[in-house]
This record gives C-alpha cells, structure tokens and sequence, in this order.
C-alpha cells in the first residue's frame, strides 16, 4: 500500500489477523479480481504449477490488477499474516510452507515485515522463514512503524530483533534490516526522521534494481537447477544399482535411505562435489519412501557430459549475451507510488544537506562562515594573498580525517590547480572538512554552487 500509493482490490489493512490470502498484486489496464482456480488455468500468468496446492489454498489465492505504475517494472506478492497458534496453523487447509517455498524460489526480493511492538518469532513464522533455505541472499528485513518508539527504546528493539533473527536464520551473516515507518502518517516521534529517510531510500534503491537484475538471477537460477539435476542423477542411480533384482527389495530401500547420508558422502569423494549442491537429507529421505527404486534409471554420462558442457562453455556465452542486451537498453528503473515522492524537488534525499547545501541559493553557502575561516587564514602567513601546501596541511590535519579524505579535499578546493590557496579556496576546503565531519559524503566533483565566486568563469553572452 505504501509502495503503490493507492488501495487495491482485496486489500484490508488493520490489527491482524485481516488478510488471510494470497495476493497477487499485478499490473492491469483495468482494476479487478481473478480468483485462485481461474488464475491457475490462465497460460498467460505463471502461476499454473501452483494448481498442485488444491482447492483449499486456491481458495485463498487471488490476483488483485490494477493500472499502477510501480507495477508496470515489478509484481508484488502480499502473503497472509502469520499467525501465533497451532490451532489456527492445522486450520489453513493446505501446506502453507510449501507454498511460501514454492514462491521463494521464483520471486528476486523476499520481504519479512515486523513491527517495532511484536518483535516476537512465533511458531509458524519460524518455519515459514525455513522454508526460504537456500535463498538467504533474496531475504530483507524491515522493521516497520519505528516511529512509535524512542531512540533508546528503538536501539534495544533492534539488538532483540537481531538476536531473534540469529537464532531463525542460520547464516553467519547479518541480515540487511531496514528501518523506518512505511505508511503516509505523520511520524509519532521524530527524533530520528534522518535515518528513516537514509532507511527508505536503501530500500528503494534496493527495490528499483530488481528489473535490471532479473534475467542475470534467472540465469542463476538455471545454474543452481543444473546442478541440482546431476546430483539427483548421481542420487537415483546409486540406489538403482544397490537395488536386489529378485528377493529383498523392500528391505534394502529401507536401508538405502537410512544411509543416505553415507551415500551423500561416497558420491561427494567419487565425483568431486561440494557438500552444499546435494538435497536437503530428510527431505530427500521423505521423497524416496513413496518411490519404486527398481524403477529409477541408471546413470547416462552422456547427459552428465552435456550438463557440464553446458555449465561450463554455454553459460558464459549466455552472460556475454545479457550483458550486451542491458548495455544496449536504457536501464530499467521502477517508478511511480512512493517512489517518485523522493526522486526531485527539495524533499529528494540529501536535498539541502551536505555538498548540496545552498544549492538553489544565489549566495555563496560558504559566505557565512568566511569570516571566522578568514581569521585562521591570516594565522597561516599568507605571501601575496595565497598560502601554501604546507601551511593548509597544518591547519587541515587538525581535523584528524584521513589524509586521503584530505588530499582529496586539497584536490576539490584548489579550483586553479596552483599549489596554494586564496582566502576563497580555504574557506571552500574547510566548508568541505565540515561536510565530512557531519558525516555526509564529499562529492566526486565540484558542484558549480560550490565554486569561490573569484574563480567562476563569467558568462559569455552571443553578440
């Protein structure tokens, strides 16, 4: 609702629990619903291999179209809000993990949503997080309506949520978070307004590549198919060839898969393959008891040959091709709803702050701290109106940046590119110390409302 900046079809947001569907928030010339059945049997839609689920959660699985403009680069899938109680888990009527598994593999961003007062992991919110196993890398985390809490409060909700998420998600590696309030209310506590907007424009940011990155993550994901096929290959015929032809079979199929994790292990010193490309074991070992071993197919290694020719020749002749074709196309950004309200105008992040401070002003920004600069100027010793490198380092040094910070201040503030500074110039390179120690980034280039007013190069009118 946030990103769309407008209410679409089937959405219901209050205290949970209120959407117990599956959303498929798409773009349409026309605003409407298209129930569960009548979407699985649409070729047009990919979403036909979901018909597996059956009625109970097609029942509950919706396409809500509407013309949007954010929805023209990206589609949006809105899941149920999870729910606390074994009572209610039981009652869903359809193996709702599995589905959440079934859309992490195919979708390029998976968003977990908590909020600032339940920071609390239940149950089924824990398996559902399991079920994104293997796809860590798509999982962002935004803790929403952070505006209702105080700085201190909102520095122990994020410690707990991390620490939460630690013991969910076994990755040693921190999860990006993101935090702010997501909803278009005056915020409730404004202490950390800033940060909110840093926070909703890294997620922006983040969001609005997706287009771009779309063919390259589908061509990782054929990689990670590819290779989880000639695993199962190595998998099933090792259990075809263990398999007794007459008497016994039942017997050994039983103990073939409690020894699947031997078997993992043989295969990985025979053929050389990492540990990580092989299936989860249980999983696996769930699937092998409704199967017939003597019905599996022995081992081609002509196809295993074609699958490495592939992995190892054809995909890289494939990137070179998506390469071309994105430099090729003007880059594909996501635009419309929330984020056209942060792009231009003086409320576009950073606006007015930092290097772009005065922008717009017709007075030089620095002009009003001059004279306290010009005071530790003329303590340098300025010979013929100009001090040199030496004299600047002292005063420069003082601030305890980095000299490569420093040097490339020397760099934007020596506008004439002599060696030395004029009152102007050192006046410009401890305005750019300034913007440096309140923490914003110095630009790559001089903008042209920075330059001393001595050095601009007057204009040129047509005669």
């Amino acid at each position: 609702r946030y990103l769309l900046e407008q209410d679409f079809p089937g959405m219901r947001i209050g205290p949970e629990p209120t959407t117990d569907s599956f959303i498929a928030v798409m773009y349409g010339e026309t605003e409407g619903n298209v129930p569960g059945n009548a979407l699985v049997v649409d070729p047009k839609k990919p979403f036909r291999k979901l018909s597996r689920f059956g009625n109970a959660f097609l029942n509950r699985f919706m396409c809500s179209q509407l013309p949007n403009e954010v929805l023209k680069s990206i589609s949006i899938i809105d899941s149920p809000g999870i729910l606390s109680g074994e009572k209610q888990r039981i009652s869903r009527g359809y193996d709702f993990c599995q589905v959440l598994q079934w859309f992490a593999e195919r979708v390029d961003r998976i968003i977990l949503l908590f909020d600032a007062h339940k920071l609390d992991i239940s149950d089924e919110f824990s398996e559902a997080i399991k079920a994104f196993r293997g796809q860590d890398d798509k999982i962002r985390v935004v803790l929403n309506k952070a505006d209702q809490v105080d700085t201190q409060q909102l520095m122990r909700v994020y410690g707990a949520l991390m620490w939460s998420l630690g013991k969910v998600i076994d990755t040693p590696e921190v999860l990006r978070v993101y935090i702010g309030s997501f909803w278009a209310h005056p915020l409730r506590n404004t202490d950390n307004r800033r940060l909110f907007e840093a926070e909703a424009q890294d997620l922006f940011k983040d969001i609005q590549s997706l287009p771009q990155k779309a063919a390259v993550r589908k061509l990782n994901d054929l990689i990670k198919r590819a290779r989880l096929a000639k695993v199962h290959a190595y998998i099933i015929s090792y259990l075809k060839k263990e398999m007794p032809s007459v008497f016994g079979k039942e017997n050994k199929k039983k103990e073939l898969i409690n020894k699947l994790p031997e078997i993992y292990i043989q295969l990985q010193r025979e053929y050389h393959i990492s540990a990580g490309d092989f299936p989860e074991v249980k999983k696996m070992q769930e699937q092998l008891e409704n199967c017939d071993f003597t019905k599996f197919h022995s081992l081609k290694p002509k196809l295993i040959e074609t699958v490495d020719n592939m992995l190892a020749n054809k995909i890289a002749s494939l990137m070179n091709l998506i390469r071309q074709e994105e430099s090729n196309m003007p880059t594909e950004m996501v635009h419309g709803g929330a984020f056209d309200g942060t792009m231009a105008g003086p409320f576009g992040h950073g606006y007015g702050e930092g290097a772009k401070e005065g922008a717009d002003e017709e007075e030089w920004v620095v002009a009003k701290d001059k004279p306290a600069y010009d005071e530790i100027f003329y303590t340098l010793s300025p010979v013929n109106g100009k001090i040199s490198g030496i004299s600047a380092k002292k005063e420069m040094v003082t601030s305890k940046l980095p000299n490569s910070v420093l040097g490339k201040i020397w760099k934007l503030a020596d506008c004439d590119g002599d060696g030395m500074l004029d009152d102007e110039e050192f006046a410009l390179a401890k305005h750019l110390i300034k913007i440096k120690l309140d923490g914003y980034e110095l630009p790559g280039m001089l903008p042209s409302h920075l330059v001393p007013p001595s050095h601009r190069k007057p204009f040129q009118t047509a005669e």
